[in-house]
C-alpha cells in the first residue's frame, strides 16, 4: 500500500528518536561498566600476590582524577587501604574528596539522582561504599562536627529505615560520632525523629552486637541532651520500644554491654519523663520486659560488681515496684530464651539486703558529711545531693516490702514463714539504724532535711505495722520526729503525715497515749488537723480520718492518763470542726466532728468558751448546728450509715448528758429538734 508523505516523515522521526535513546542508553551502561572494570582492577591490584601494594598516594591520585569512574575507585581503594585509627590519612582524603560527588554516591545507593538505573545490586554497592566513607570521615572529631556531616543525618536516618542491615552498623557510628561532636548533631538527630528510628530498629538487633552497642551509646547521650520540653506523647512509645528492647540486653547478656544497657535503663527511670512513661508501660501490657527487669536486676544483685551498679539495679528495682506494684519482687520469669529455675523469694531477699546495706552506708556517709567533714566544699554539696537521690531510692525498696510483709495473709502461699522471720529481722535492723541517724541529728541541732523527713517516713510506714517495735528509742525521739521539716517547709507538717498511721495505732492502748501526751505528740497533731481541715481545697480525708481517730483516742482515755486539753488547741480544734462539718453532707464527717466536739467540751464551758477572743457567737452557733444535726441523724435512724469503727452516737449523746447545763445555746438547739 502506498503511504502519504506526511506518514513517512512520522516514521522517520520515530526511527531517530529511537535511535538516540539506544545510543543513550549504550552511553550509560558502557559508563558504569568501565566503573565495575575499574573496580575489578583494584581489587586485582590489590590481592594479586607479587604486585606492589597501593599507599594512600595512589588514593589521592585517583581521587585527582575528573572522571567519576576515577573517583568511585579511589574511594573504594580508601576502604581497603586505610586503617581505622589513621586519621592523618583520612584527613587527607576528606580534603582531596569532591562533597557533591560524595552526596551524588549516596543519592545513588538510596535509588536516587542520575545512576539510579543501573540496578539494585549496583546501588547496595554504592550505598555500602558511601556509608563507609562517611564513617571514616567522622572519626575525626572536627570533620564530625560540621554542617556537612550534620546535614546527612536525616539521610542516614532515612537509610536505616529503609535499607537492609549491611549498612546499620556504620549508620549507628555515623550518627555517634555526630551527635557527641556537635550540639547542631543532637538537635538534628531529634528534629529528624532519630529516636523513633533507633526504637524501631533495636528489636532487629542482634543481641550483644557493635550495632547494639552504638545505639545504646547514641540513646545514652542523646537523653542526657535533651531539653526538658522534648518529651512528648509519642516520644513515650518510642521510650517505651526502648526498655523493651534493653530489658532483654539486660537479661541474656554477660559481657559489659550488659551494663551499658543497666546504665541506660536506669538514667530512663530515674528521669523527669517516669511518672508519664510508666502509663505508656502499663498500657502497653505483656511481661517480657518486666520478667527481664527481673532477672537482669537478681544477676547483678547476687554477684560481685561495683557498688554504683548495684544502686543502678536498685533504681530499676524501685520502679518496677511503682510500675507493677510489690508483688513483682515474687514474680517467677516465664521465659523461652532466658531460663532461670531460683526460689520465688529470691528477688525479695536479694533486694532486701542490698537496700539494707545501702541505708546503713548512705546513712553514715551523709552524718560524715554533714557533721564531720573539716572542709566543706560545693563537691560536698554535690555528693550530699546525689546520696541523698541515693538514700530515697533505697527507702522506697524497704517501705515497699514493708507494705509486701503487712499483706501476708495474701502472700502466704508464697513467702514461707521461715522467709517472713528473715525479712522482719532484717526490716527491724534496718529501722534502728535509721532511729541512730535520727538520734545523731536530733543532738547536732538539726531539724530540717529531706533526708530527716525520708528517715521519718520509713520509720513511721514500719511502726504502723508494730507499733510497739524499737519502744525505748521511738519514745526518746517521737516529740523531735514530730519537729522535723522538710527542705520547703517553713513548719512540721509532712513528718506529722507518716507518722500518723503509727500514732493512731499507738493511742488504741493507754501506754501510746501517755507517750503521745508526754512528747506533746497531741498538740502537732491538733494543729496538724486544724490546717487540713481549714484548707478550702484539702481532700485528703484519709488522713484527716488518721488524725481524727489519734485525737479520738486521747479524748476517750482522757482519765485514765489524766489528759487535760489546753485551752487554745480545745478551741482551734472546735471552731475547725464545725467549720468542716458545716461543708459537708457526709454523715461520717458529721459524726466524726461532732463526736470529738462532745469530748472536747468535756473541757470548757459556754461562758469560758465567748470570753476567749477566738471565738465568738458565729463559732457559737456553728457549734449549736453541729451538735443538733447529729442528734437529728441519730433520731432519724440513720445510724447504719456512720463509720463502724466507734459508736459515735453513744459518745455524743453520753457527752451531751455531761456538759448540757453548761451549754444553755446547745441545750436549746438539741432540745428544740
Amino acid at each position: 500500500q502506498r503511504t502519504t508523505g506526511r506518514e513517512t516523515t512520522a516514521r522517520l522521526k520515530l526511527n531517530k528518536e529511537s535511535l538516540r535513546w539506544r545510543r543513550k542508553f549504550l552511553t550509560s551502561t558502557l559508563k558504569w561498566k568501565r566503573v565495575n572494570l575499574q573496580i575489578s582492577l583494584v581489587d586485582n591490584v590489590l590481592f594479586k600476590e607479587q604486585a606492589q601494594s597501593p599507599s594512600i598516594g595512589d588514593c589521592l591520585k585517583l581521587l585527582k582524577g575528573e572522571r567519576d569512574e576515577q573517583l568511585l575507585a579511589g574511594l573504594l581503594l580508601v576502604t581497603k587501604v586505610c586503617q581505622r585509627d589513621d586519621l592523618a590519612s583520612l584527613r587527607a582524603v576528606y580534603d582531596a574528596v569532591d562533597v557533591r560527588f560524595l552526596d551524588r554516591l549516596f543519592k545513588t545507593g538510596m535509588g536516587k539522582g542520575a545512576a539510579a538505573g543501573s540496578g539494585l545490586d549496583n546501588r547496595d554497592a554504592y550505598l555500602q561504599l558511601s556509608v563507609t566513607i562517611v564513617a571514616a570521615f567522622c572519626r575525626i572529631p572536627e570533620i564530625a562536627a560540621s554542617m556537612d556531616m550534620v546535614s546527612k543525618v536525616p539521610m542516614v536516618l532515612k537509610i536505616m529505615t529503609e535499607s537492609n542491615d549491611a549498612v546499620l552498623e556504620e549508620c549507628c557510628e555515623i550518627l555517634y560520632l555526630v551527635a557527641t561532636s556537635s550540639e547542631d548533631g543532637v538537635s538534628t538527630f531529634c528534629e529528624s525523629e532519630g529516636l523513633k528510628v533507633i526504637a524501631s530498629r533495636m528489636h532487629t538487633m542482634s543481641d550483644g552486637s557493635r550495632t547494639m552497642e552504638l545505639s545504646i551509646k547514641i540513646l545514652q547521650y542523646v537523653l542526657s541532651k535533651l531539653p526538658r520540653d522534648f518529651i512528648t506523647s509519642s516520644h513515650l512509645l518510642d521510650l517505651a520500644t526502648v526498655v523493651e528492647s534493653l530489658a532483654r540486653q539486660f537479661a541474656v547478656l554477660h559481657s559489659p554491654l550488659k551494663f551499658e544497657a543497666l546504665h541506660l535503663l536506669s538514667v530512663i527511670f530515674s528521669s523527669k519523663y517516669l511518672e508519664s512513661l510508666r502509663e505508656t508501660l502499663r498500657v502497653m501490657g505483656g511481661s517480657k520486659w518486666s520478667d527481664y527487669i527481673h532477672i537482669g536486676v537478681m544477676d547483678i544483685l547476687q554477684n560481685r560488681v561495683a557498688p554504683a551498679d548495684k544502686v543502678h539495679a536498685l533504681v530499676l528495682a524501685e520502679s518496677m515496684l511503682s510500675i507493677s506494684g510489690e508483688s513483682w519482687l515474687l514474680r517467677q520469669p516465664n521465659l523461652t530464651d532466658c531460663k532461670a529455675s531460683v526460689p520465688v523469694d529470691r528477688c525479695l531477699l536479694l533486694v532486701l539486703e542490698s537496700a539494707r546495706v545501702e541505708v546503713a552506708v548512705l546513712l553514715n556517709e551523709l552524718a560524715y558529711l554533714k557533721y564531720e567533714a573539716s572542709k566543706y566544699t560545693s563537691n560536698s554539696d554535690t555528693a550530699l545531693s546525689t546520696k541523698q537521690q541515693h538514700l530515697t531510692v533505697a527507702f522506697s525498696l524497704v517501705e515497699g516490702i514493708i507494705k509486701l510483709i503487712s499483706t501476708v495473709g495474701e502472700n502466704e502461699e508464697v513467702i514461707s514463714e521461715a522467709t517472713i522471720i528473715k525479712v522482719i529481722n532484717g526490716l527491724n535492723e534496718t529501722v534502728n539504724v535509721v532511729l541512730e541517724y535520727l538520734q545523731d541529728a536530733k543532738e547536732h541541732g538539726q531539724k530540717k532535711g529531706n533526708d530527716l523527713i525520708a528517715s521519718v517516713r520509713l520509720v513511721g510506714s514500719y511502726l504502723a505495722e508494730t507499733p510497739y517495735a524499737s519502744s525505748d528509742k521511738v519514745r526518746e525521739l517521737l516529740e523531735y520526729m514530730l519537729s522535723i521539716e522538710g527542705e520547703d517547709e517553713t513548719s512540721p507538717f509532712y513528718s506529722i503525715c507518716f507518722l500518723l498511721p503509727m500514732l493512731c495505732q499507738m493511742t488504741m492502748e493507754i501506754q501510746g497515749c501517755k507517750t503521745l501526751i508526754s512528747s506533746r505528740g497531741h498538740k502537732a497533731v491538733v494543729e496538724f488537723l486544724v490546717k487540713l481541715l481549714c484548707n478550702p481545697v484539702t481532700e485528703d480525708m484519709d488522713r484527716i480520718f488518721l488524725a481524727c481517730d489519734t485525737i479520738m483516742n486521747l479524748l476517750l482515755k482522757q482519765e485514765e492518763v489524766h489528759f487535760q486539753m489546753e485551752e487554745s488547741s480545745c478551741i482551734s480544734l472546735l471552731n475547725a470542726l464545725a467549720f468542716w462539718a458545716e461543708k459537708s453532707d457526709d454523715p461520717s464527717v458529721l459524726m466524726m466532728a461532732a463526736s470529738i466536739c462532745a469530748l472536747g467540751l468535756d473541757f470548757t464551758s459556754e461562758a469560758a468558751l465567748l470570753k476567749h477572743p477566738n471565738f465568738d457567737s458565729r463559732s457559737l452557733t456553728r457549734l449549736c448546728h453541729l451538735i443538733s444535726r447529729s442528734f437529728a441523724f441519730a433520731t432519724q435512724g440513720m445510724a447504719d450509715a456512720v463509720r463502724s469503727e466507734t459508736d459515735l452516737i453513744e459518745i455524743i449523746t453520753s457527752g451531751f448528758s455531761r456538759w448540757a447545763d453548761r451549754f444553755p445555746s446547745i441545750k436549746a438547739a438539741v432540745l428544740g429538734v
